[in-house]
């Protein structure tokens, strides 16, 4: 009677380690590449150019990357950093503020038109950036944030599928928390920051994940609006970088500057990890 659970026990294990081969075998296709541009930011261009390349860290890891972070090409990639940061944490911060109180109006106020407003919203998934740029571009020159980081910021901060996502959580809040919150004597305001937001916070944190990656990897609307080189973000610098005509790349530094430019994401994705999956794969949402 023993054996065929025996036997269940040993399949069961069998599968697992398949599975853990093949998750592994994974990790390592997507980190080699990864691996190697560590690699070439640490050694010299001719160890580069040079086939074969080294797949060990050469030493030259402090002079690469201090080359990176204070010279650049047109300006330090610090201050490219630091721009991108401020980009994306504007862009995620601002996203979530008008999509939480967005949603929260359309759930919980009557007024005329509010489902066709929200329908509007949801329509303008179908415009993406590039098909509004022209229109989005002339308004802000015209305010005159051009080279500014509110240029950088304002024009992106609206999100209709923030929007959707909180709405659809917002609906699945009971009426009687609104109601014990009206009998309590709470105001609207108070009910959201006091029990919505608190209620949203693993929404919030898988949302703002996503959006400052958005927001990181922003090209085409920085490049279009910023003309001073203090004003460029990290994916632009990297763009710059790569030579034109006959001039020689600088392997080690640009493969430094990809390296910098993948701390900030990746922090926030560990730091924000736990709430993160829970975020989107909660039962309750």
């Amino acid at each position: 009677m023993s054996l065929p659970a025996q036997g269940m026990v040993q399949g069961r294990g069998t599968q697992t380690w398949v599975l853990h081969a093949i998750m592994i075998f994974g990790v390592l296709v997507v980190f080699f590449p990864i691996w190697l541009a560590f690699v070439a930011s640490t050694v010299t261009q001719p160890e580069i150019v040079k086939p074969p390349m080294p797949l060990l860290p050469g030493d030259h890891f402090w002079e690469n990357y201090k080359a990176a972070l204070f010279a650049g090409v047109n300006v330090p990639v610090g201050t490219m950093l630091w721009n991108s940061l401020i980009m994306a944490v504007g862009i995620a911060v601002g996203k979530i503020v008008i999509s939480l109180m967005s949603a929260f109006a359309i759930v919980y106020f009557r007024f005329p038109g509010r489902n066709l407003f929200f329908w509007l919203i949801f329509l303008t998934l179908m415009l993406p950036v590039e098909v509004r740029i022209v229109p989005t571009f002339e308004v802000v020159a015209g305010f005159g944030m051009l080279n500014t980081y509110q240029g950088l910021i304002l024009p992106l901060i609206a999100s209709a599928t923030a929007t959707f996502l909180f709405r659809q959580f917002f609906l699945t809040i009971p009426d009687e928390l609104a109601e014990a919150a009206r009998v309590d004597g709470a105001r609207p305001m108070r009910f959201f920051i006091d029990i919505v937001i608190p209620m949203s916070r693993t929404n919030i944190a898988a949302l703002f994940v996503i959006l400052f990656i958005y927001g990181w990897n922003q090209y085409l609307w920085p490049l279009l609006i910023t003309t001073d080189p203090e004003m460029n973000t990290i994916v632009m610098g990297l763009k710059q970088m790569f030579p034109s005509g006959d001039d020689t790349a600088d392997w080690p530094v640009i493969m430094a500057t990809s390296i910098l430019a993948m701390i900030p994401p990746i922090i926030i994705v560990i730091s924000m990890q736990k709430l993160f999956v829970r975020g989107l794969v909660d039962s309750e949402k």
